[in-house]
């Protein structure tokens, strides 16, 4: 069907983002898109499981096993084209993508990102050490923002941000937590159903 978005989730580790993606499409939230393949860089991925309860096809293309960063990617595209991707949404995703794989899906390729960038973010930046950072720093708030990927990591053209007030007793583990509540699973079925439509809207021109 053509009046749908075709979306590949990239995954590496449990998959709540990946999660908060199936939720919004079994709503109704997600009409213009559809999820239709989930790839991991990593065979123990739970993201895999989340995918498989959702009827969604997983698979695993894992750099290590692949050997080189071009084979690597070579493999993920064969699965994109497999499944006639439109839209790429890196939910979690570990790996770094060259700059020439970007080039080939401009503004067509989602990260979420646990901080309200440009802060607490680029190369290093990720998962809890996100957090750690902000918390050393002081900072009252934080957040999470939905951006175009491009070939420098965080920083294409940003969708979506929401702040979340850091608390005086936070750890990094409970702030990390209340971004992914109240921000990263909100706003990014929400980006996604952005470019999904905006997808739609090109092809029926």
């Amino acid at each position: 069907m053509l009046n749908r978005a075709r979306i590949a989730v990239l995954v590496s580790g449990g998959g709540t983002n990946l999660q908060a993606l199936l939720d919004a499409q079994r709503a109704g939230a997600l009409p213009h898109g559809e999820i239709c393949v989930v790839i991991s860089s990593r065979a123990e991925a739970y993201a895999l499981r989340r995918g498989e309860a959702a009827g969604v096809p997983g698979y695993v293309v894992s750099r290590r096993e692949c050997g080189s960063q071009q084979t690597f990617e070579d493999g993920i595209s064969a699965l994109l084209t497999q499944y006639d991707i439109d839209l790429i949404i890196l939910a979690g995703f570990m790996s770094i993508l060259s700059a020439a794989f970007t080039a080939q899906w401009p503004r067509r390729i989602l990260n979420v990102h646990p901080s309200l960038i440009p802060s607490f973010c680029g190369k290093g930046m990720y998962g809890l050490r996100v957090h750690e950072a902000a918390l050393a720093r002081g900072v009252k708030v934080t957040g999470a923002t939905v951006h175009f990927v491009n070939e420098i990591p965080d920083g294409g053209e940003i969708l979506l941000q929401k702040a979340v007030e850091i608390r005086p007793d936070d750890t990094p583990q409970t702030l990390q937590r209340r971004v992914m509540e109240q921000a990263e699973w909100q706003l990014l079925p929400q980006a996604a159903e952005m470019v999904a439509a905006q997808i739609i809207k090109e092809r029926e021109k």
